[in-house]
């Protein structure tokens, strides 16, 4: 059983505007270091940015009409600068930013198969959707998207089908509040643990450690399970450098933070 959101969900939208601020930060600073909250619903949208870059506020006005796509909506942000105790901790050298546990898990063929479906639903209809695949039960809530269609374009699938049981309706951050980091299961299948993947810069191990964890597991077709403590200079017998860059380098190929938003690890 897996659930699967795409990128017009409310929460997603919260994920892809803090992926935004971090990709900003980058462009600010070499190896900034940064945590980002959003919270987005009904006229208004609040951030909660910590950090070493110094962000122009109308950058991140911007960014918030522009992924929400609308201008009427109320911007509260509130910056403060990063802990003096993590600024330390990274000083002189790259270290595990945060403490964690992390699990990589091979994705199944019913995980490839929902994302797969979801990426191709949201290429024909741009608007906030959920997905839950159950063995040989499909359910779908498409928003904006009429039901007829979407019980056209599920024909070719060999599924049971829900679609749309509240019947047609708009959906969006006016129906529903995003929070950044609340679909994680949507975002990493069954390698959920802790931390979450969005808002944070490659220092901190919810991001690079995930990343690490979930790449070689897929290599590897086996479970992978990590630790760390804040400090850390090693992880998994390698240096977390090498880690940070791994996923430095996923995360470049992918577009970046934003775009890494959009879907998570799959």
């Amino acid at each position: 059983m897996i659930e699967k959101v795409n990128p017009k969900h409310p929460d997603k939208v919260a994920d892809r505007i803090a992926g935004a601020i971090v990709d900003l930060g980058y462009k600010i600073q070499e190896n900034p270091k940064i945590a980002v909250e959003v919270l987005i619903g009904h006229g208004n949208c609040k951030i909660i940015i910590e950090s070493s870059v110094i962000f122009n506020e109308t950058d991140i006005f911007d960014i918030v009409y522009r992924i929400a796509e609308t201008n009427n909506v109320k911007i509260e942000i509130i910056m403060a600068k990063q802990d003096e105790h993590l600024a330390k901790n990274q000083e002189n050298e790259i270290r595990c930013g945060d403490n964690g546990i992390f699990k990589g898990v091979p994705l199944t063929k019913e995980q490839c198969e929902i994302s797969n479906i979801a990426r191709d639903l949201y290429s024909k209809y741009k608007s906030d959707g959920k997905y839950i695949l159950n063995k040989d039960h499909f359910i779908i809530c498409q928003s904006n998207a009429k039901t007829e269609e979407l019980l056209k374009y599920l024909k070719k699938f060999d599924y049971k089908f829900t679609v749309n049981p509240l019947g047609d309706w708009t959906g969006g951050i006016n129906v529903d509040t995003g929070a950044t980091n609340r679909k994680i299961g949507s975002d990493m299948a069954d390698s959920v643990t802790g931390g979450g993947l969005h808002g944070k810069d490659l220092s901190k191990a919810d991001v690079s450690v995930n990343i690490y964890a979930f790449l070689k597991a897929q290599e590897t077709r086996k479970e992978v399970n990590l630790c760390c403590a804040i400090g850390d200079t090693e992880i998994d017998g390698k240096p977390y450098s090498e880690i940070v860059e791994i996923a430095k380098k996923y995360i470049n190929v992918i577009g970046g933070f934003e775009k890494f938003a959009e879907w998570g690890l799959f």
